[in-house]
């Protein structure tokens, strides 16, 4: 049987990030697999983002978003039953940061892929720098993508103070509670700067497993609470872009936003993938991307983003 695992991670986590890490891993054991880029996204960056990936033993795949619930499902299945015909030793999910856990695993007991596949690991990227004072609606989707998770893996946790890690658990607990979850973490937590891991912190991972739980389930809609703002064909320079970002990520008026993520290119035409958070701004060097800035969050208000960022071409 194909082992099947679901990458989890609320909006910004780093989840993609840690995709590349595991994938890359299993692919130097010799593993054949396929990457399922479950989005709902108008443009899928983070497929982009694991591009450098694809070859012999790796292939990607996406369904395509801007569905209702039941149709989604309906693509999820109909991708997993043309994949398990493609020889892969494993499949790793890479769900929306907005997800419905309940839909990977009611999908994995439906005939046939219940003979073709089995769930190997369900891990969740949490940010050990966790934003205080989320919304109930935040706070549930955090703890729905982490209730059934084998591990909890801390992102940036080289970044963060003791103080933060601890505030981050507690956090996370909180939401538990709030969920009527009887689950709380603390050993299934990693807790390590991701530059470091070792063939143990691998093994930990392919290892976990996961957790049946139960939970109160909150009905959220993709694009009612959180959105994504599309800003394409951009023409602006790369300081004014980081400026940009910069400026959505401060204001209130704007909504409540978790990440500004996209591509632009530098001064040479080469092209460079943007990460913007609360707490950091990045910007890597990558060998193929698209003119395109994403505004991701809870809320959000599409003039006040478009007031920073003036393009003919804006989008939502």
């Amino acid at each position: 049987m194909v082992k099947i695992d679901l990458i989890t991670g609320f909006l910004g986590s780093g989840k993609t990030t840690f995709i590349k890490k595991y994938a890359k891993y299993l692919i130097d054991q010799g593993e054949n697999i396929g990457i399922l880029e479950n989005d709902y996204g108008a443009v899928n960056v983070d497929m982009m983002l694991l591009k450098d990936l694809e070859g012999e033993n790796c292939e990607l795949e996406m369904i395509a978003g801007g569905c209702d619930a039941e149709c989604h499902r309906r693509r999820f299945r109909t991708k997993l039953i043309a994949m398990g015909m493609c020889g892969y030793d494993r499949v790793i999910v890479e769900p929306s940061g907005i997800y419905d856990v309940d839909e990977f695993f009611d999908v994995l007991r439906d005939d046939p892929i219940d003979r073709w596949y089995e769930i190997g690991n369900v891990i969740t990227v949490v940010d050990a720098k966790l934003e205080e004072g989320l919304s109930d609606e935040a706070d549930y989707l955090l703890a729905s993508e982490a209730a059934n998770a084998g591990c909890i893996v801390l992102s940036r946790s080289q970044e963060a103070s003791e103080k933060e890690i601890e505030n981050t658990v507690s956090h996370l607990n909180a939401a538990m509670e709030k969920v009527q979850c009887k689950r709380r973490f603390k050993d299934e937590i990693v807790v390590k700067d991701w530059t470091a891991f070792d063939e143990a912190d691998y093994e930990t991972f392919l290892s976990c497993g996961y957790v049946p739980e139960n939970y109160r389930k909150m009905h959220i809609e993709e694009g009612e609470t959180f959105k994504s703002l599309y800003f394409m064909n951009l023409d602006k320079t790369t300081d004014e872009i980081i400026e940009a970002a910069k400026n959505i990520l401060e204001d209130k008026e704007c909504g409540r936003v978790f990440r500004v993520k996209g591509f632009l290119k530098d001064e040479a035409g080469e092209w460079l993938e943007l990460n913007a958070t609360h707490s950091k701004i990045t910007l890597q060097p990558i060998a193929e991307g698209q003119d395109v800035l994403i505004v991701i969050g809870e809320r959000l208000n599409k003039e006040e983003g478009e007031s920073y960022i003036q393009s003919d071409s804006f989008r939502m």
